[in-house]
Protein backbone atom coordinates (compact mmCIF):
# COMPACT_ATOMS: atom_id res chain seq x y z
CA UNK A 1 0.00 0.00 0.00
CA UNK A 2 1.23 3.52 -0.76
CA UNK A 3 3.08 5.64 1.80
CA UNK A 4 3.34 9.37 1.17
CA UNK A 5 5.97 11.24 3.17
CA UNK A 6 5.92 15.01 3.41
CA UNK A 7 8.47 17.28 5.04
CA UNK A 8 7.21 20.69 6.10
CA UNK A 9 8.64 23.63 7.97
CA UNK A 10 7.34 23.59 11.53
CA UNK A 11 4.62 26.12 12.26
CA UNK A 12 1.53 25.09 10.34
CA UNK A 13 -1.64 24.62 12.37
CA UNK A 14 -2.96 21.11 12.93
CA UNK A 15 -5.98 21.87 10.74
CA UNK A 16 -3.68 22.73 7.80
CA UNK A 17 -1.67 19.52 8.24
CA UNK A 18 -4.85 17.43 8.49
CA UNK A 19 -6.29 19.04 5.35
CA UNK A 20 -3.05 18.35 3.47
CA UNK A 21 -3.05 14.71 4.61
CA UNK A 22 -6.69 14.23 3.52
CA UNK A 23 -6.06 15.81 0.12
CA UNK A 24 -2.94 13.72 -0.45
CA UNK A 25 -4.89 10.58 0.46
CA UNK A 26 -7.61 11.56 -2.00
CA UNK A 27 -5.00 12.20 -4.72
CA UNK A 28 -3.48 8.75 -4.17
CA UNK A 29 -6.90 7.03 -4.25
CA UNK A 30 -7.83 9.00 -7.38
CA UNK A 31 -4.66 7.78 -9.08
CA UNK A 32 -4.31 4.14 -8.00
CA UNK A 33 -6.73 1.51 -6.71
CA UNK A 34 -6.00 1.73 -2.99
CA UNK A 35 -8.52 1.47 -0.16
CA UNK A 36 -8.65 4.43 2.23
CA UNK A 37 -7.22 2.36 5.07
CA UNK A 38 -4.31 1.36 2.84
CA UNK A 39 -3.02 4.88 2.21
CA UNK A 40 -0.53 6.23 4.74
CA UNK A 41 0.44 9.88 4.83
CA UNK A 42 3.26 10.87 7.18
CA UNK A 43 3.98 14.55 7.72
CA UNK A 44 7.33 15.32 9.26
CA UNK A 45 8.24 18.79 10.45
CA UNK A 46 11.61 20.48 10.62
CA UNK A 47 12.47 23.55 12.62
CA UNK A 48 12.83 26.67 10.44
CA UNK A 49 16.48 27.01 11.46
CA UNK A 50 17.09 23.46 10.16
CA UNK A 51 15.58 24.21 6.76
CA UNK A 52 17.29 26.06 3.94
CA UNK A 53 16.40 26.57 0.28
CA UNK A 54 18.52 28.58 -2.10
CA UNK A 55 21.05 29.16 0.66
CA UNK A 56 18.50 30.88 2.92
CA UNK A 57 16.43 29.75 5.89
CA UNK A 58 12.72 29.94 5.24
CA UNK A 59 9.54 30.32 7.22
CA UNK A 60 6.23 28.59 6.49
CA UNK A 61 4.15 30.11 3.74
CA UNK A 62 0.60 31.14 4.51
CA UNK A 63 -2.02 28.41 4.11
CA UNK A 64 -4.55 29.02 1.36
CA UNK A 65 -8.17 29.62 2.32
CA UNK A 66 -10.44 26.58 2.11
CA UNK A 67 -12.01 26.88 -1.37
CA UNK A 68 -15.35 25.46 -0.18
CA UNK A 69 -15.34 28.07 2.61
CA UNK A 70 -14.71 30.81 0.03
CA UNK A 71 -17.62 29.57 -2.10
CA UNK A 72 -19.94 29.17 0.89
CA UNK A 73 -19.09 32.68 2.08
CA UNK A 74 -19.83 34.11 -1.36
CA UNK A 75 -23.14 32.25 -1.70
CA UNK A 76 -24.25 33.23 1.81
CA UNK A 77 -23.55 36.90 1.04
CA UNK A 78 -25.39 36.66 -2.28
CA UNK A 79 -28.46 35.06 -0.69
CA UNK A 80 -28.90 38.05 1.64
CA UNK A 81 -27.83 40.44 -1.17
CA UNK A 82 -24.80 41.74 0.73
CA UNK A 83 -22.99 42.67 -2.46
CA UNK A 84 -20.03 44.29 -0.71
CA UNK A 85 -19.30 41.11 1.28
CA UNK A 86 -19.89 38.95 -1.83
CA UNK A 87 -17.56 41.14 -3.92
CA UNK A 88 -14.77 40.58 -1.36
CA UNK A 89 -14.73 36.89 -2.43
CA UNK A 90 -14.17 37.71 -6.12
CA UNK A 91 -10.95 37.98 -8.13
CA UNK A 92 -10.26 40.77 -10.59
CA UNK A 93 -11.73 39.80 -13.94
CA UNK A 94 -14.45 37.64 -12.32
CA UNK A 95 -17.13 36.36 -14.66
CA UNK A 96 -20.25 34.26 -14.26
CA UNK A 97 -22.13 32.28 -16.88
CA UNK A 98 -25.80 31.35 -16.50
CA UNK A 99 -28.12 29.11 -18.53
CA UNK A 100 -28.88 30.44 -21.98
CA UNK A 101 -25.37 31.85 -22.34
CA UNK A 102 -26.02 34.81 -20.01
CA UNK A 103 -22.62 36.20 -19.03
CA UNK A 104 -22.02 38.74 -16.27
CA UNK A 105 -18.94 40.48 -14.93
CA UNK A 106 -20.69 42.48 -12.19
CA UNK A 107 -22.91 41.13 -9.44
CA UNK A 108 -25.32 44.02 -9.90
CA UNK A 109 -25.86 42.96 -13.55
CA UNK A 110 -26.73 39.41 -12.50
CA UNK A 111 -29.14 40.64 -9.81
CA UNK A 112 -30.88 43.02 -12.25
CA UNK A 113 -31.30 40.11 -14.69
CA UNK A 114 -32.61 37.83 -11.93
CA UNK A 115 -35.21 40.45 -10.95
CA UNK A 116 -36.78 39.99 -14.40
CA UNK A 117 -37.22 36.25 -13.66
CA UNK A 118 -38.18 35.83 -9.99
CA UNK A 119 -38.82 37.74 -6.75
CA UNK A 120 -36.51 35.63 -4.65
CA UNK A 121 -34.51 32.42 -4.78
CA UNK A 122 -32.62 30.36 -2.19
CA UNK A 123 -30.36 27.33 -2.45
CA UNK A 124 -30.45 24.15 -0.43
CA UNK A 125 -27.11 22.38 -0.73
CA UNK A 126 -26.86 18.63 -1.18
CA UNK A 127 -23.07 18.61 -1.44
CA UNK A 128 -19.76 20.19 -2.37
CA UNK A 129 -16.92 18.56 -4.32
CA UNK A 130 -13.45 20.00 -4.87
CA UNK A 131 -10.76 19.28 -7.43
CA UNK A 132 -7.31 20.84 -7.76
CA UNK A 133 -5.44 21.65 -10.96
CA UNK A 134 -2.78 24.11 -12.12
CA UNK A 135 -2.86 26.33 -9.03
CA UNK A 136 -6.61 26.60 -8.86
CA UNK A 137 -9.35 24.84 -7.00
CA UNK A 138 -12.56 23.86 -8.74
CA UNK A 139 -15.55 23.64 -6.42
CA UNK A 140 -18.84 22.11 -7.51
CA UNK A 141 -21.93 22.56 -5.38
CA UNK A 142 -25.31 21.05 -6.12
CA UNK A 143 -28.76 20.90 -4.62
CA UNK A 144 -32.15 22.49 -5.17
CA UNK A 145 -33.59 25.96 -5.56
CA UNK A 146 -36.75 27.32 -3.97
CA UNK A 147 -38.29 30.73 -4.35
CA UNK A 148 -41.06 32.81 -5.78
CA UNK A 149 -41.83 33.76 -9.37
CA UNK A 150 -42.69 37.36 -10.27
CA UNK A 151 -46.44 36.61 -10.01
CA UNK A 152 -46.04 35.38 -6.41
CA UNK A 153 -46.27 31.66 -7.25
CA UNK A 154 -43.79 29.61 -5.25
CA UNK A 155 -41.41 27.02 -6.66
CA UNK A 156 -39.18 24.45 -5.00
CA UNK A 157 -37.14 21.37 -5.77
CA UNK A 158 -35.48 22.93 -8.85
CA UNK A 159 -32.14 21.21 -9.50
CA UNK A 160 -28.95 23.24 -9.76
CA UNK A 161 -25.22 22.76 -10.02
CA UNK A 162 -22.63 25.54 -9.81
CA UNK A 163 -18.97 25.30 -10.75
CA UNK A 164 -16.51 27.76 -9.22
CA UNK A 165 -12.85 28.33 -10.04
CA UNK A 166 -10.99 29.62 -6.99
CA UNK A 167 -7.52 31.12 -7.47
CA UNK A 168 -5.46 32.52 -4.58
CA UNK A 169 -8.50 32.43 -2.30
CA UNK A 170 -10.77 34.37 -4.67
CA UNK A 171 -13.47 33.23 -7.11
CA UNK A 172 -12.38 33.83 -10.70
CA UNK A 173 -15.30 32.13 -12.48
CA UNK A 174 -18.75 30.77 -11.76
CA UNK A 175 -20.77 28.62 -14.15
CA UNK A 176 -24.39 27.91 -13.28
CA UNK A 177 -26.73 25.17 -14.52
CA UNK A 178 -30.30 24.77 -13.31
CA UNK A 179 -33.80 23.77 -14.36
CA UNK A 180 -35.47 27.15 -13.64
CA UNK A 181 -36.24 27.75 -17.33
CA UNK A 182 -37.86 24.34 -17.67
CA UNK A 183 -39.84 24.81 -14.48
CA UNK A 184 -41.08 28.19 -15.67
CA UNK A 185 -42.14 26.64 -18.99
CA UNK A 186 -44.02 23.88 -17.12
CA UNK A 187 -45.93 26.56 -15.21
CA UNK A 188 -46.89 28.35 -18.44
CA UNK A 189 -48.08 25.06 -19.97
CA UNK A 190 -50.28 24.40 -16.95
CA UNK A 191 -51.82 27.89 -17.27
CA UNK A 192 -52.63 27.45 -20.99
Amino acid sequence: MPIVRVTMIEGYAEEVRQTLARRLSDAVRGTIAAPAEGVTVAIEEVKPENYMRGGRSRTPGAPTPDPVGVVRGFLAAMEVRDLERAQAHLADGFEMMFPGGRRFEALSEMIAWGQTRYRRVAKTFAGFDTAFSDGRSVVFCHGTLAGEWLDGTRFEGVRFIDRFEVVDGRIARQSVWNDLGERKQEGRSADA
